[in-house]
């Protein structure tokens, strides 16, 4: 069989070594196009209706928990939340700030969404650490200094604070020098340091001044503490002196390098 003649050659030689071709796109990938971009549309605006437009997504109930005084009632009078408006623009900042400020009770709050209808509340309450007189009622001090709630009653295991300035110059100029709110703290620095047996024998924890603190306890006894620095090292020190000298009723760790008992 004969092969190419020179003037086929030639031509097939021509054509390879000619420019490449273009691949032009076609209407099928034009209609590709046009079909995702469509489709993209539609799923972000069926979200937007989803979220903003449908039933499916809207506020329906309220959880609350970690109450231990406040009711799940009062808490969720509180959070004001907009039942019946869509879940994702329910503003869980302004909520909490708004439980802070209504229930200063709690002290901490977080507020979340739960898909499809609902919003949590999970608080965690202040514990009161001392309590201040205020006629016939108390106020509550948390381990902060903060006064955060009046009550009728007392709540059991927890001290009094009793503010009695000395009727010395010194007491005065103390006083005048660190303010009420001051020597409060100090009580409660105290009373946090306290052993968790002698906390519970607390009945009264006075401050006459800001280095004269003393504890009342059960059973008549009495703890001259003095201010509320070195509070560990004083603690050690009042454990060790009421395991050595139960009897005693009367303790003095203001120095704690020194502490003295007296009385039976």
């Amino acid at each position: 069989m004969a092969g190419p003649t020179t003037a086929e050659r030639g031509a097939r030689q021509q054509e390879s070594s000619g420019p490449p071709r273009t691949r032009r796109f076609g209407p099928p990938r034009l209609r590709t196009i046009i079909i995702l971009v469509v489709a993209l549309v539609l799923v972000a605006g069926g979200t937007v209706w989803l979220l903003y437009g449908s039933n499916w997504t809207r506020v329906e109930r309220v959880s609350v928990s970690g109450t231990r005084v406040l009711t799940p009632g009062q808490v969720r009078e509180a959070a004001d939340v907009p039942v019946g408006d869509p879940l994702i623009s329910v503003d869980t900042g302004v909520i909490e700030a708004r439980l802070r400020r209504e229930l200063p009770r709690i002290d901490e709050v977080v507020v979340e969404r739960s898909w499809p209808h609902g919003i949590g509340v999970k608080v965690t309450e202040r514990t009161p650490v001392l309590l201040v007189h205020k006629g016939r009622k108390f106020v509550e001090v948390d381990e902060e200094g903060v006064r955060f709630a009046t009550v009728s009653q007392a709540p059991k295991g927890v001290p009094e604070l009793e503010l009695a300035p000395a009727a010395s110059d010194s007491a005065t100029a103390s006083l005048r020098r660190f303010g009420e709110d001051r020597l409060v703290r100090e009580a409660v620095r105290v009373a946090g340091r306290l052993p968790a047996a002698v906390a519970r024998d607390t009945r009264v924890v006075k401050v006459r001044s800001y280095d004269d603190i003393s504890l009342e306890l059960s059973r008549d006894r009495t703890v001259a503490w003095g201010s509320g620095e070195e509070g560990a090292r004083k603690a050690r020190a009042l454990t060790a002196l009421m395991k050595a000298t139960p009897d005693a009723s009367h303790f003095d760790v203001s120095v704690p390098t020194a502490p003295a008992s007296s009385g039976s």
